[in-house]
């Protein structure tokens, strides 16, 4: 994600910091560097020319001295591409009443996989989320959202034959009233024309959204300005989700571009994954960009990751100090499913750099099945207390034969047992129900660098 202005924003802030002196020759040479950074980010050039001459000006201050100095022109850095990044926004949603969420957007925004990816961002914080098909235009986006509720178990109201939304929407109104959000795919065009807004519009007078939120995508760049501009103009957008996130050098355009407008970003997307959804805060942001980590959106996939269900029970198991070999399946496919290591790793403080092979998680998966196969080859005092097998080694030959794998595969799951194991007594114990403290988390993904190498 913005990898070279990433780069660029951490090689400046090195140069200020190791400079004995802030002569003009530097200044100038960190200036131009950030300059082709931000505009290979697609940032407005005003805006980088207000940066530059601030950072010059702090620079060649002569009353600031020393090391002072040097502070003030980072923390100058810092707060302008703050501010450029705009204010952090929250989506409201109710504790008592209904939150009825509608997201509006063009074409090939990727509207129809944020609405499903929204609703799981919900529904694992405890929400009684329903999802809403009211897009009659583009071929099988209503197929394409029913296929992602069953995916990921949310429910799921449209109706396949009726090309009329607010004939939908009146139908399937009555079911809705037990849920705590709706949130509503809408129809998107090639362009904002009169038809897209009219529709749009009578919706939204029937629906009464609390909140309208515009889907764009991170790869158009500059030109989300004139978008946001121009949805703001003919409907009430109280919020901005810039999507794909994950494949763009052009994301900090769409980014600044919403600042500009004061549209507030609430949420970005960062993947393909049901869990690529977090919410846009520009302090995280810039902080992950300068190599800093950002834990508080770590913590916030694990929950996304983590099934309601499945972390009571280890939470419980974790009280009575009692860790089974489910509990070790169950949170290595958690890990699995938040994106990889290179993703999680840039949101950790000291991990960045650390020498990991490629796609170590991803490769996890396939030892995961095979786990999965051996949990079924074991009694369930073998699952409940693995010691065992470790005292009974013909035991393990048994299961590996059941399984149809090998006994090395029997030990790798026992290995994974103890480092888990070895982890919550260092942690001393891990209160799963409020999600993993920042020093837990640090403590857990080191634990996973450790020497260069994952311990898996």
């Amino acid at each position: 994600m913005l990898e070279k202005l990433g780069n660029a924003l951490k090689k400046a802030t090195d140069k200020i910091s190791n400079a004995i002196f802030l002569d003009k020759n530097l200044v100038d040479t960190i200036v131009r560097e950030l300059q082709r950074a931000l505009i290979e980010a697609d940032v407005n050039i005003t805006l980088i020319k207000e940066i530059s001459e601030k950072l010059r000006k702090v620079a060649f201050d002569e009353k600031i001295k020393g090391i002072e100095k040097k502070e003030h022109l980072i923390k100058t850095l810092h707060d302008e591409l703050v501010k450029i990044l705009g204010k952090k926004k929250e989506l409201k949603v109710s504790e008592k009443n209904q939150t009825k969420i509608m997201l509006v957007g063009l074409y090939a925004s990727g509207k129809t996989t944020t609405v499903a990816k929204l609703g799981n961002y919900f529904q694992k914080r405890g929400k009684k989320v329903a999802l809403v098909g009211l897009d009659v235009w583009r071929p099988a986006a209503k197929e394409q959202l029913m296929q992602l509720g069953d995916q990921n178990k949310l429910h799921i109201f449209t109706d396949l034959k009726e090309k009329d939304p607010l004939k939908i929407w009146k139908k399937i109104k009555p079911d809705l009233k037990k849920f705590d959000i709706i949130i509503v795919d809408t129809a998107g065009r090639h362009d904002l024309d009169k038809e897209l807004v009219e529709e749009i519009k009578k919706l939204n007078k029937e629906i009464k959204p609390d909140e309208t939120v515009l889907v764009m995508p991170g790869d158009i760049g500059q030109a989300a300005k004139n978008q946001s501009q121009k949805f703001s103009e003919n409907l009430n957008i109280t919020g901005v989700i810039v999507t794909r996130m994950d494949s763009t050098a052009k994301g900090g355009g769409a980014l600044t571009a919403c600042a500009e407008t004061k549209s507030g970003v609430y949420f970005i997307t960062t993947g393909e994954k049901i869990n690529d959804i977090e919410h846009f805060n520009p302090e995280s942001f810039l902080s992950r960009l300068l190599g800093m980590g950002d834990l508080n959106a770590l913590i916030e996939k694990v929950r996304l990751a983590t099934d309601e269900k499945t972390t009571k029970k280890l939470e419980e198991n974790l009280k009575e100090g009692k860790l089974t070999l489910k509990d070790v399946v169950e949170q290595i496919k958690s890990m699995n499913s938040m994106g990889g290591f290179e993703k999680l790793k840039s949101m950790v403080p000291g991990i960045n750099t650390a020498k990991i092979p490629e796609n170590v998680l991803e490769n996890q998966q396939k030892k995961v099945s095979k786990w999965e196969h051996i949990l079924k080859s074991m009694t369930e005092n073998e699952k409940e207390n693995p010691e065992i097998l470790k005292k009974q080694t013909t035991r393990i030959g048994r299961i590996a034969k059941g399984a149809g794998v090998n006994s090395s595969d029997v030990r790798s799951l026992l290995k994974q047992y103890d480092m888990l194991a070895s982890m919550v007594k260092d942690s001393d114990g891990l209160d799963m129900s409020e999600g993993m403290s920042q020093k837990q988390m640090q403590k857990l993904m080191k634990k996973f660098a450790r020497g260069g190498k994952m311990k898996l």
